[in-house]
This record gives C-alpha cells, structure tokens and sequence, in this order.
C-alpha cells in the first residue's frame, strides 16, 4: 500500500515535462493499485485477519506497519480520494511549468499520510509524520511566488517545531515505559503514580506537536497562509494529508497511547475538550469576515477538524464514533468545497465571495457540488456532517457534558451564517456582465476532469449521510473502532 504511490512518485521524478502521458498512467496506475490493495485488506481485517510488517531499526526499536481497523479508516480516505484528486490535479495542471516535480511530491505526500495511518508505533508515526513534513513543503511553495515562499516558511516553522515537541515526547514516554507500541486501551497501566505528572507534560507535548497540523488554537497561523497553494494542494491538505495527520495523530495518543480511561483519570481530556470547543467557536468567527473563497474555506477547516478532537476528548463510546467518522465525513465534504473553489478560479477567475454572484446560473453543477458540501459542514441531514454532529451531541449527553451541545449549536449557526451567504450570491443574485477572466470551454461549463471529481465527492458525502447504516459505511466502522478502544479484551 505504501509502494504503490512512492514507486510512481519517484519515477515521475525523472520524467520530463512532454512526457504526460506517461505521467498520468503512472499516477492513475498507482491510485487504482492502491484502492484495490486497500480494499483487499479492509475486507480481511473485518474477517478478523491481520496485516503486520515489523523491521528494525536500533536495539528495542522497530519500524512497525499494521492495518488496524483504526488504521484502515484512514487509508481508505487516503486512497480515495487521492484518486479523485489524481484526476482534478491532471486537468488543473494541465499546461502547467514543473509538473513532474508536483506529482512527484504529490505521491510522496500520499505515500508519507498513509504511513502515518498504518503506523503500529510511536516512532513509525513520527518518521512518516515528519516526511509528510518534507513531502508537503514544495506543494505549499509550487507557484514560486513570494507570497507562495512566505507561506511555506511559515508552514516550515510551525511543523518543525512541532515535530521538536513530538520527538522529545516520545523519548521522554520511551524512558518511562521503555515500549512506544500502540495498543488499544493504551500502554501505560504499569507506570507508578510518582511518573504521572510527567505523563501529563508529556500528553501536553504531544498534543502541542499534534495540534500544529491539527491547527488547533493558537497553533493555526500557517494554515490560512497556505491557500496560496494551488487548489488540489489546498484539497489534499485540508481533506486528506496534514490537518488530518494532525488530528489522527491525537487520536492516537488518546486511545492507543495513553488510553481514554486512563487519560480521563489523569485529568487530561477536560482541557482538551475546551480546547477543541475554543478552535471550534474561533475558526467559524474567522471565517465570517473572509471575503477570500479559499480563506473562508481555511478557516472553515481549523473549526471542522476539531470535532474530530472534541469527539476524542468526551471519552465516550458514541461521542468517539462521531469523531471518528468525522475523519471521513469532514474529508468529503471539505475536498467538495475546494475543488469547486478551484473550478471558480481556474473558469471565471473568481477568488472572492463579493464576485460570486450569479455563478450558480453560468456554473450550476459545480455550485450544487458546492451547496452539498456546504449544507454538510452546516449539518443539514441528510449530508453526511449530520451523522458526526448527531453522534457528538449524543455522546455528549452521555456523558454528562451537556455544554457540548451550545458549543454545537452555536458552532452550526456560525457555519449557516458563512456559507449560507454565498449559496444566495451564487443561486439568486443576478450575475454580473463579465466575469474577471473567463476561460471558454464551449458548452461545457469547465472542463470535465475539473467538474467530475467535486461531483463525485458531494455524491459520496451525500451517500455517507443517506446510507450511514449500511455494511461498510464509515459510520458502520466508526462503531466498530469505538467497540475495540472501550471494550476491555
């Protein structure tokens, strides 16, 4: 599953800008491979197989690859959309300088996230999580420009020294425990109650280091600078690679790591818990005064991707499946949203919200991509956003955290009030007489491999919502996830 997006990357390395054909059959090639090797070993796991590589790499520690129900939720977002992206960076690019060396890094970077996710330790996690690092760095800066190198040296900044927190953390939790192995229910039973002090520094080191990708408050700043990427960069940031590296990465530490009883018992989760309902209530703030489509977006992501935390943090089994399937949920939804931002931009030249009037009447399949996607991050059944908000407030209340729900709320009256503005510019103002810069795909409203893949991932975010109780579903195995970390073996 890792071979199958980092032989294509490093062969598309070499290749030479004519050679496109080529190149698209190496990464399609590769993304296909990918989704069938996925699919394979989703369907063993849920037989009760299991998948493990072990190599070593010093005394006492080893590089481990397992495919854990935990682990496949992730990677099968990953594959999947990578194939969506694949197609909508192929028609993006197309004409494009330098597009050996995008794709190149485009595979690396799936190739480092799906690492990341079948990663059986700590120390696994953090090596992929840190070239996902290095993978993603030229993405940011592709355009060259100087608002594109700003960008990348503060995204630099940011993720290296989170990365700094993260590997002092896993030192430090080595030395006490002498295991990084994740396990459900966590590892850290047999540590006396002398070292629990220095677990709750080390939880906070690791949530810090985490929460730089996650863009949990205050450690967001590079996430909205980063929109000057190009829009299947923004897509694969937002929906797939970093932010929800960042986010997986939490809850590791929460239920494989540390274990939710026993982070309950140290007294962790309830901070974590209002921080992720502080980023939550602030990102959908920020992103109200955005005019800028793709910064109203950014900000968007920095609240959506904490419901993930929050739902880690309640440490409740129906609370987890909400975060948990909000790993998918939230990547629908939000690959919808920029890959019909990027369509707007590449077609009409449209960057901002106050142009986008009247662009549902020139534009009208990409704006009803957009309007599912948007009504999903609002929490309208039946999209799929209200799956994960119905399983929050629940799982809330189970809990006895009652507040979680005005945090809920509040958070959907916000996301009504920045997107709901833009679905009555683009379906019912009157469009304008010229659009900033208009590109003539004859009859078509832009090009196919633009509006096939927006199409596509507002279907399965709408699937997702409509079919939630079906085998298979993400919801179907978020429940089984959360039966593994709050069953005792």
């Amino acid at each position: 599953m890792i071979a199958s997006s980092l032989l294509p990357g490093l062969i598309i390395f070499g290749l030479a800008e004519e050679r496109v054909r080529l190149r698209t059959v190496l990464n399609l090639s590769g993304a296909l491979v990918k989704l069938v090797l996925v699919g394979f070993v989703l369907w063993g796991v849920s037989q009760g197989q299991q998948y493990e590589t072990r190599l070593a790499l010093l005394p006492g520690l080893e590089l481990v690859l397992r495919a854990g129900p935990l682990s496949l939720l992730f990677v099968s977002l990953s594959a999947l959309l990578w194939l969506v992206t694949t197609v909508y960076a192929i028609g993006y690019l197309e004409g494009s300088p330098h597009r050996s060396r995008f794709f190149g890094f485009f595979s690396l970077c799936v190739t480092a996230t799906v690492g990341v996710a079948l990663s059986g330790n700590l120390i696994t996690f953090l090596l992929f999580y840190e070239l996902l690092t290095l993978a993603t760095y030229p993405l940011v800066v592709h355009r060259g420009t100087e608002a594109a190198r700003h960008a990348g040296l503060i995204y630099l900044r940011y993720t290296i020294a989170g990365g700094a927190l993260l590997l002092v953390a896993t030192v430090w939790l080595y030395t006490l425990t002498g295991t990084l192995e994740f396990t459900p229910q966590g590892f850290l039973d047999s540590v006396g109650a002398e070292q629990h002090t220095a677990l709750i520094i080390i939880f906070t080191l690791l949530i810090a280091g985490f929460g730089v990708k996650a863009a949990l408050v205050p450690l967001h700043g590079w996430l909205p600078l980063a929109m000057v990427a190009p829009a299947p960069v923004s897509a694969l940031l937002h929906a797939v690679a970093v932010v929800k590296a960042g986010a997986f990465g939490i809850v590791r530490v929460v239920y494989d790591v540390f274990g939710v009883e026993f982070a309950a018992n140290l007294g962790v989760l309830g901070p974590l818990a209002w921080l992720a309902a502080i980023t939550i209530i602030y990102g959908s703030l920020r992103a109200l005064f955005q005019d800028d489509l793709k910064r109203r977006l950014a900000f968007s992501t920095i609240s959506q991707v904490s419901y993930i935390v929050l739902g880690t943090a309640i440490a409740g089994p129906i609370a987890a499946i909400g975060g948990v399937v909000h790993l998918v949920h939230q990547g629908l939804m939000k690959i919808t949203l920029f890959f019909c931002a990027g369509n707007l931009a590449e077609t009409l030249g449209i960057h901002k919200i106050s142009e986008m009037n009247g662009v549902g009447r020139r534009m009208p399949w990409t704006m009803t991509a957009f309007t599912v996607g948007a009504f999903g991050m609002i929490g309208a059944p039946p999209v799929a956003g209200f799956v994960t908000k119905w399983y929050l407030g629940l799982g809330a209340l189970q809990a006895g955290q009652e507040w979680v729900i005005i945090v809920l709320a509040g958070s959907s009256l916000l996301n009504a009030a920045y997107f709901l503005p833009i679905l009555h510019r683009a379906w019912f103002q009157e469009p304008p007489n010229t659009w900033p810069k208009e590109f003539d795909f004859g009859r078509k409203e832009t090009a196919w491999m633009l509006l096939l893949p927006p199409v596509i991932t507002a279907l399965m975010a709408l699937a997702a919502g409509l079919l939630a109780a079906v085998a298979f579903s993400p919801l179907e195995w978020a429940q089984f996830i959360a039966e593994q970390e709050f069953s005792r073996p």
